[in-house]
């Protein structure tokens, strides 16, 4: 097993049989992100503690807990990464199920192409970082929006908006020192507020 704790994005590859480990990662040596191994699936739950995992591949049959069940087990505590099933023609109905639950995000079968691979785990890694920014802006909006109604309970009609006929904004008229005065009071209020970039 491989392990080091950093906030790099990690592709993570699950599966019981060292050679397939070792083609799989072969594949993605060149690539712009981190690959961590791990032999069965108290290895990969043990990963998720200590590196920031984007994408995983799992094998399905593993002995002990298969793919799918271990995949399951992810997306219960980490429904933000993206899980991908690598399987047999035997075991493809149990993979089709799995994706029409939602626990998976693609399945791929053996033998598979490094090319097509590829691109599968690229577009769930894009899909991953997309999330995770739309994540990272709603917290954002959260803030700001505590932010503003305190800001309106301080300051009574400050965050009203006023338009004339054609749309623009009516900003009343306010004297250069009591707009500094409200500004001043504002970041002494609130400091996060400049380190935000404002609203």
């Amino acid at each position: 097993m491989t392990s080091a704790k950093t906030e790099a994005s990690c592709l993570l590859i699950v599966d019981d049989e060292p050679q397939v480990l070792a083609a799989l990662k072969r594949i993605f040596m060149d690539d712009p992100f981190d690959v961590c191994t791990a032999s069965n699936a108290a290895e990969g739950m043990d990963l998720l503690k200590s590196r920031k995992i984007s994408v995983i591949i799992s094998d399905h049959q593993m002995p002990g807990i298969s793919g799918v069940e271990f995949l399951s087990k992810v997306k219960s505590g980490n429904p933000e990464i993206m899980r991908i099933i690598l399987t047999g023609h035997a075991d493809l109905g149990s993979a089709i199920q799995a994706i029409n639950k939602g626990e998976i995000y693609k399945y791929i079968l053996k033998p598979w192409n490094d090319k097509e691979l590829r691109l599968i785990v690229y577009s769930a890694m894009d899909r991953f970082n997309l999330e995770e920014e739309n994540r990272r802006l709603l917290r954002i909006i959260r803030n700001q929006a505590v932010d503003l109604k305190m800001l309106e309970k301080k300051f009574p009609g400050i965050t009203q908006i006023d338009r004339d006929n054609d749309g623009m904004l009516v900003i009343p008229e306010v004297s250069e020192e009591e707009m500094n005065a409200i500004v001043e009071e504002c970041l002494r209020q609130f400091p996060d507020i400049d380190k935000q970039g404002g609203f």
